[in-house]
């Protein structure tokens, strides 16, 4: 992978090792699209909480929630199409934004931090979700989250999930 082509991807939800969608960067791997780095935490604190279908997010909503444990990987260009697409960027569904991340014993010092970057919920409807979730965070999506997640493929047909988002954190009864 050509040094200017790489761009490091925080990830915390469903691309995990051990979680549904990891699929696709084991695809990346293989190709050498992506390599793993290592288990990262954000630097500052993220809400990150579960949505419809059990689709996690993180908000990007910093000093709010928690310090957010993950992986990070490099990611080429190509690479990076892939995840794009399956994050749903084009539809406003996430975007890629700047994350600082530092290894988990580097807590003290702030030269460990790296820049990468991170899939957050759309500022569409990001901060309304983490009202409508009580701004109750977690501070890592894990294995017992991942079983509650729901593939595309098996959610109803023609379903929305950006619409049904909209009309849930529109809506004005409170969901914990």
């Amino acid at each position: 992978m050509g040094g200017s082509n790489k761009n490091l991807i925080f990830v915390y939800g469903t691309l995990k090792r051990n979680h549904r969608n990891h699929f696709l960067l084991e695809d990346l791997i293989s190709t050498n699209d992506a390599v793993y780095i290592g288990q990262r935490t954000t630097w500052l604190q993220y809400p990150l909480v579960t949505g419809l279908y059990g689709i996690p997010y993180l908000i990007n909503k910093s000093g709010s929630g928690q310090k957010i444990r993950g992986e990070l990987y490099s990611v080429s260009k190509r690479g990076l199409v892939r995840l794009d697409e399956l994050e749903g960027i084009k539809v406003n569904h996430y975007e890629r934004l700047p994350i600082e991340v530092i290894e988990e014993d580097e807590e003290e010092e702030s030269n460990g931090v790296v820049l990468a970057e991170a899939y957050f919920a759309h500022c569409g409807f990001g901060e309304r979700l983490w009202e409508k979730k009580g701004k109750c965070g977690m501070c890592e999506f894990g294995e017992n989250d991942g079983v509650l997640y729901v593939s595309p493929k098996d959610r109803p047909m023609f379903s929305s999930v950006l619409d049904e988002i909209e009309t849930f954190v529109s809506s004005s009864n409170v969901d914990y």
